[in-house]
């Protein structure tokens, strides 16, 4: 199973770092990752790999959202089946 998670705010050093070790202490393994910096604005793409993961993706989804927070960033984390069945043609 794999999830998405978004990022986006005011670049800064180690917003990629501190989003993949929350990731990596728990157990996701990141899969792929785009980031764009447009003047001083940070947009991240992640594709994660959550069928290893050591805590619930509710727990993973606050994780990040703190991590947001604190960064002053907005983190979004969605699991595959909800973006799937959003986006079906």
């Amino acid at each position: 199973m794999r999830a998405v998670i978004t990022v986006i705010g005011k670049d800064m050093v180690g917003i990629l770092a501190r989003v993949s070790t929350i990731c990596a202490d728990n157990g996701v393994n990141v899969v792929e990752v785009t980031q764009s910096i447009l003047q001083d604005l940070f947009a991240m793409i992640m594709m994660v790999d959550i069928t290893k993961s050591t805590i619930p993706f509710n727990e993973l989804a606050d994780k990040l959202t703190a991590i947001g927070s604190d960064m002053d960033l907005t983190v979004h984390v969605m699991h595959e089946d909800i973006f799937n069945s959003m986006h079906r043609i």
